[in-house]
This record gives C-alpha cells, structure tokens and sequence, in this order.
C-alpha cells in the first residue's frame, strides 16, 4: 500500500540499494571416463580430491596388478593445482547394478525385514557380503560399506544407523555417516527415507535426447545409501494416549551389523591400461561406452563447466566420440575442449595430421604424453596430457585469470611431470606449433613446460588462442546470467540500465585484469527500436577487444662505435 500523506512536513525515507547482486555459478571441470567406484553415467560434482575419492573411488586391482584410471589422476592433478569443482561423469562396459542389504525386524513382525537398503555407488566391488571373521568382513574393503542398527527403542519407534567403512572391525569401527533418531513412521519427520533419501537417478533417453531420470520421493541426503524399501511401516505409532502401538513394535529393526551384495559389473579381464591403451581396448572400455555421457553432456542447462576432457580416449582410433565432444562443446559455447589426437609412441607427422582434420576454436590439444608418479601407488606411469591440461588451466585461473594463457614458465609447467614421452627439438616445437598443436617442451634445469596456446582453429583470427577463447566463454557466462535475470521483465530503460549496470563493471574489471584492451555495450534506442520491442526482444550489443598474448619476443642488439651516442 502506497504511504498517504495528510498532513504537511517533512518525510524521511530509506531507499535501499546495497542489494548485493547475485554472483553467477562457479563452474570447474568436467571428466568423462572410468571410475573404480560410483554412480554409472550420473554426473556428479566433486569439491576435493578426498571427496573424490569417497565417491569414486581411487586404485584397483585387476588380475595380478594394481591400476589407477586416468580419471583418477587428472582429478588428483586438478586439486593439487587448486581445481575447486569437478563434474565427474563415470563411463563402464557393461551392466552394473547396486549392492543391497536387509535390515531384520523383530520376531512377530508383519515382515521379517523392516526396510532395505541399496548403494548409491554401483558394481561388483561394493559386494561386501560374507560372515565375519573376528569382526571383520573377508570381502570388505574401504571402498565398499557395511551397516550396523543400534539404540533400537521400541518406545519411541526410532532407532539409529550406522553406516560403516566395509574393511572396518567390530572392535575398531570406521563410521562414515550417523543417522540418529530413525523412523519407520512415512508421517513422521524423522521418516527414514524422508532423512536419508530414496532417490534413485536413471539416464534416459527420448527422441535422441538423453536426461536422467529420477524415481522415489525423497532427496539423498546420505552419500553413501539409499532406502531401496521399507517393508514394515509404522504410520500413527503411537495411540491417542501417546504409547506405542502393540501391532507396531515389533516392526522396529533390531540390533544388529550387516553387509552388501548382490551388485554385479566389474573391470574387464586383461584390460589395457597406460601406455597400452589402443583402438580395441582404452582401460576394459571401447568408443561406445561413452556415447551415452557424452550426449548426457552437452545439456548446458544441467550440467555446467568451462573445460572438458575425456582422458583414454583420442582421435585417432576414437574420431567419432571427439568429434561428438566437439561438436557438442562449440554447441554449448561455454566450455573449451582439451583432446588427445594420437596414441602413445606416436610421431609429429601422425600428430599434425590429425590436428589438421579438425578446424574449431572450442578443442585446444597438447603432445606428447607424459609420465608421472601415481598418486595412490607411486609407481610410474605414462599418461596422455588430457590427464594434466585440466590442472595447468586450474592453476592459470588461479595465479591470473582465464584470459591469461596457460603455457610457459609462469603458469604452465608441470611440476608433477617426471617427463614427457619425447624431448622435443625447436624444430620440432615449430612444426607442431605451426601444426595448431601445443607442444611440451622439455628445457633443461626449467622442467616440462606448455610451450603453446593455440586453438585448432585454422583460420588466424584473435579465437585461435586459447586465452581469447577462455576469455569469451568467462564473459558469456558472466553477462548471460545476468540476461537471464531480464526474461520476462518489463522492455523498459530500467531494465536495460539494470543490465547496463552489472555488465559495465564487469567489463571495466576484467579490463583492469589486463584481460580486453577495451570494451563498449549498447543495450538502448538504437537497438532496440519500436518493432524490436513488439517483437517482445531486448537487443544488446557488446564489441571488445581481447588483450592478445606475446609469444614471440624480439630482441634487437645493436653493436655501436665507441663514441656514438645511444638513440633517444
């Protein structure tokens, strides 16, 4: 209601227009490929590398040796370069399910289970089911779980769940979540689906369009479980005298431990793993297994990151998955891609071959590969540079800024490197640079370097760099949030000074950032007309001119007579 003013004097108001705006999403990483553990084809956000590590695990064994996936090294290599968000998008060759378990009731109950449990993370690995031997689970290990039921309280109906590391003992427990005040009651608050959540997420697909799916009623709040049923619901527990119904307390879980089993998916036998990977086997995986993710990927609306990478596969003997992670990053305009053209004990010929089949300025590619030491194993092993690039970006971003370039000897070495598979010659730098690949060079007493920046794109333009490319997709995230604030708003002067407002400062901060030489956003009359505005559109226009790198250094020594006098 507007104020009336009777009377007259003087009226003081506040005005307040410290409102912070809104900062837009922060978006990190993505990695498509194979994860020891985990929920299959579901992309999901990691924040640490111990966060990681809980969701998806890190070494495994296959046959008579211990793996790490490349997967697992790149998110390593991430966060140790100060990475602070990673969507991790798990691929596998198979069918996998779910471990579950059965929660037993008291004797008398309707059913002899009160509900059931089932693992987010899927696969035969979360199979910890077996008999104790002096508290322990033969099968368990710190990657799959158990589950214990204590303080059962037939007086309240709650009880309390333990969920527990599967390579823990009874006598030293390893306790990962504690969920207190359980209750079978679905109109209760404390409702154990409604706590611990029984959504289950499932990828579909639909007239070529893939989106995952989600059943049950009920978010997870746990990490680790779900509730997959509960067989004995205690609804109105207690009488209008506040006592516990007879009928229903026997329904309460007893004390007792548990495991999993039943999940099935695992690694393929003699799989080829590092430096072995080839056309018909890239980690137990072929081309195909990623189709699904991939397509999953490229809705920007649910899924949000500024650099991809699929580390295993390379364009080579895998063209069609690149040049779908291609298509479909350009598609997206707001991430870049960094793919692997060749595979291991590879010559520059080959390498600048494949480069020169792609023409794109969203797919930047580095060579040779490069060995280092596995952070769960410590042996030495051979990677491609997919698996680094990531963390080089990371730590670019966090030294300067995404317009400046991720190459050289202030943001781009590797320190984790040990080194590269080839000691490139400056010759050799100068074809592959020259060849739109970004080489890594190796100098002696500096290390293994990024000693490029280019884009594949062909043409020569200010987007075949890849910090003018880094530069507009900061830009088109930042200004394209705050255009999605305007949909729907009134085609007004407010609302284009609105805009004008957040995205100016904007600009002149990134131009502070030695990030644009300068800048210039029309959003008024001009552009935006009568019949622009019956159109029902608002039209802005911004022109800028991004801050180029310089890569090549010239330097002029003049030799002068004694005497002469130095030219002012």
């Amino acid at each position: 209601m507007a104020e009336q003013i009777v009377s007259p004097g003087v009226f003081q108001r506040e005005n307040d227009q410290s409102f912070i705006t809104q900062q837009p999403i922060e978006v990190g990483a993505a990695i498509i490929g194979p994860t020891v553990k985990g929920p299959v084809e579901i992309p999901t956000i990691v924040t640490s590398y111990s966060d990681y590590k809980n969701k998806f695990g890190a070494a495994f064994t296959s046959g008579s040796d211990t793996y790490s996936y490349f997967t697992s090294i790149a998110a390593y290599n991430y966060f140790n370069n100060g990475g602070t968000s990673l969507l991790v998008a798990r691929v596998v060759s198979g069918s996998y399910t779910s471990a579950t378990s059965s929660i037993s009731s008291s004797a008398g109950a309707p059913n002899v289970n009160a509900f059931e449990l089932e693992t987010i993370s899927e696969g035969e690995i979360m199979n910890s089911f077996s008999t104790e031997v002096s508290g322990a689970l033969p099968s368990g290990s710190e990657d799959n779980l158990r589950w214990e039921i204590s303080q059962a309280d037939t007086g309240s109906g709650t009880f309390t769940l333990l969920v527990r590391q599967g390579n823990d003992t009874s006598n030293s427990k390893t306790i990962l979540e504690t969920w207190a005040g359980l209750s079978l009651d679905p109109k209760s608050s404390n409702y154990i689906a409604r706590v611990i959540g029984d959504r289950k997420q499932t990828l579909t697909s639909s007239g070529g369009t893939y989106y995952v799916q989600d059943s049950g009623s009920f978010p997870n709040a746990s990490r680790y479980v779900r509730i997959k049923a509960v067989n004995n619901p205690t609804p109105d527990y207690f009488d209008n005298n506040g006592v516990a119904k007879s009928n229903y307390t026997a329904s309460i879980p007893i004390v007792s431990s548990g495991s999993f089993g039943g999940a099935t998916g695992g690694v393929k036998a003699g799989a080829k793993f590092y430096n072995s990977i080839d056309a018909n086997d890239s980690q137990g995986l072929i081309g195909d297994n990623y189709d699904n993710v991939i397509n999953l990927l490229s809705n920007k609306d649910d899924y949000k990151y500024n650099i991809i990478s699929a580390p295993g596969l390379y364009r080579a003997d895998y063209s069609s998955q690149i040049s779908t992670l291609i298509s479909n990053t350009q598609n997206r305009g707001d991430a870049i891609f960094v793919a692997d053209l060749v595979k291991y004990n590879s010559t520059v010929t080959s390498v600048k071959s494949q480069a020169q089949s792609v023409d794109n300025s969203f797919v930047a590619s580095y060579w040779p590969w490069v060995q280092v030491s596995d952070p769960e194993l410590g042996k030495q092993v051979w990677v491609p540079a997919s698996t680094m690039i990531p963390g080089v970006y990371a730590f670019n971003d966090n030294t300067a800024a995404e317009w400046f370039a991720p190459a050289g000897f202030n943001r781009g070495g590797l320190s984790t490197v040990l080194r590269a598979e080839r000691k490139l010659s400056s010759t050799d730098r100068d074809s592959l640079y020259q060849g739109k690949v970004n080489p890594i060079a190796t100098f002696p007493g500096q290390g293994i370097v990024i000693f490029g920046q280019k884009t594949l794109q062909t043409k020569s333009s200010a987007l075949d760099r890849v910090n003018v490319r880094r530069l507009l997709i900061a830009l088109k995230d930042f200004i394209g949030q705050v255009a999605n604030n305007l949909v729907f708003e009134q085609n007004t002067i407010a609302t284009r000074n609105s805009f004008l407002s957040q995205v100016n400062p904007f600009l002149e901060a990134v131009q502070a950032r030695q990030g644009l030489y300068s800048f210039r956003v029309v959003m008024d009359e001009t552009n935006n007309t009568p019949d622009v505005i019956d159109r029902n559109q608002l039209v802005g226009q911004i022109f800028i001119q991004p801050t180029r790198t310089a890569e090549y250094i010239i330097l002029d020594f003049n030799i002068l007579p004694t005497g002469a006098e130095f030219p002012q």
